[in-house]
């Protein structure tokens, strides 16, 4: 099947910018579809009409097409998300928006699998993108003028998104014999030593992607999980889950451990950097935690110690999603320490939240021949633990999982 481009915008406010990326991208050899998310009009201009595309929401076409602009946004959104999913010769998608049209066209982006070329020109591509980025590889790029008109500026820079992915489009990736099954492993800097000496020993056999545990970090690594290319996964560096509990800056939110419930892949997890939240400056730091441990970790990050209240909590809510998981599952549980700043002498050093959080494990999951805790007499750091985790995943790992 020959892959096409798929332009997307409001075609009654973006016609002529929409048409001028759709011939460039045609010119340059690739087939392109101009696909108008708008709802005021220019269908003149689109191969796809708004109509067509409202008509793959969940709840039918009325749902879109309402006198009220934010919910017409945010239905138009679950449209095109449905229609891009469902269009088989989609091989690279650009969308053009200010904050409307960025609304609508990023939700639809991240749900179309890693890999596939999107690019997003975004009036707001020059501050916080992560909502716009999400867990995908959402290429923004900022078009310095606002989305409106073709002029000097514009037309070089929506010339240079039209071609960029034109080129990721018809540039071959480079081939690669490694079939290696893939792995996925979560790391923090406090959990290098551990994740390294896992990498270093299974890499001769298993792909090793390792993702850093900042939120996006976790749902990406999730979103691969989902795509059905990961073999098996050693999350050694929950902390996400802290976050998502205290109410730091990095969670991943309350999907964490979703897709490996889903998915049934096996799964060896552990305590790492449960030990603290993730805040900015310390100005950024809510007043409502003053008084409590911190760490500065460098100008930007601050971390703060989880207390035992805290950690239960966290304890609980990982047995439960642990407990909802079909395949094979191994959780350590490091008893001397969880990251490098929890280690005696240590800024975090806390045998009572840890004891806290071991023990709501104990409690919460439902120990079965599948799913078990294995208690680890040893720092996460340890090349035994590393070891440790290495034997774990050989248990539950065959074949056939790959």
């Amino acid at each position: 099947m020959i892959k096409k481009a798929y332009v997307v915008g409001t075609a009654d406010t973006k016609a002529a910018e929409l048409s001028y990326v759709h011939d460039l991208i045609e010119a340059a050899g690739t087939p392109t579809v101009l696909v108008n998310v708008g709802t005021k009009g220019g269908e003149d201009v689109a191969d796809v009409s708004a109509a067509t595309v409202a008509a793959c929401h969940p709840e039918g076409p009325a749902t879109v097409f309402v006198n009220d602009r934010g919910r017409a946004v945010v239905e138009m959104s679950k449209a095109l998300e449905a229609y891009v999913l469902g269009q088989e010769d989609l091989g690279g998608i650009i969308g053009l928006g200010g904050s409307g049209g960025s609304g609508i066209i990023a939700p639809a982006m991240q749900a179309l699998p890693i890999g596939l070329p999107k690019v997003l020109v975004s009036t707001l591509a020059s501050g916080d993108v992560s909502a716009y980025v999400g867990a995908s590889d959402v290429n923004m790029f900022h078009p310095v003028t606002d989305v409106s008109g073709i002029n000097r500026v514009s037309r070089k820079l929506l010339a240079n998104a039209a071609h960029a992915l034109n080129g990721m489009m018809t540039h071959a990736i480079p081939e690669s014999a490694d079939d290696r099954p893939a792995l996925v492993l979560s790391m923090f800097g406090v959990t290098t030593p551990a994740v390294q000496a896992i990498t270093d020993e299974l890499s001769s056999a298993f792909d090793c992607l390792v993702f850093h545990a900042t939120g996006s970090g976790g749902r990406s690594m999730e979103q691969l999980i989902d795509q059905g290319e990961i073999a098996g996964a050693l999350d050694i560096t929950t902390t996400e889950i802290c976050d998502l509990i205290v109410g730091g800056f990095l969670s991943a939110g309350e999907e964490r451990l979703d897709a490996v419930a889903r998915t049934g892949i096996p799964y060896v997890g552990s305590c790492g950097a449960l030990d603290m939240a993730n805040f900015w400056s310390p100005e950024s730091v809510p007043a409502e935690f003053k008084g409590r441990t911190f760490y500065h970790h460098n100008a930007q990050v601050t971390l703060m110690r989880s207390t035992a209240e805290e950690c239960a909590q966290i304890g609980r809510w990982i047995g439960e999603k642990l407990n909802a998981c079909k395949g094979p599952v191994r959780f350590l549980l490091p008893l001397r320490g969880v990251s490098a700043l929890d280690i005696e002498g240590g800024a975090f050093h806390d045998p009572e939240a840890n004891a806290a959080l071991f023990q709501a494990l104990r409690d919460t999951v439902k120990i079965t021949t599948d799913r078990q805790l294995v208690e680890l007499d040893m720092h996460i750091n340890d090349p035994a633990f590393a070891a440790a985790a290495i034997s774990s995943f050989k248990e539950i790992y065959t074949e056939k999982d790959s």
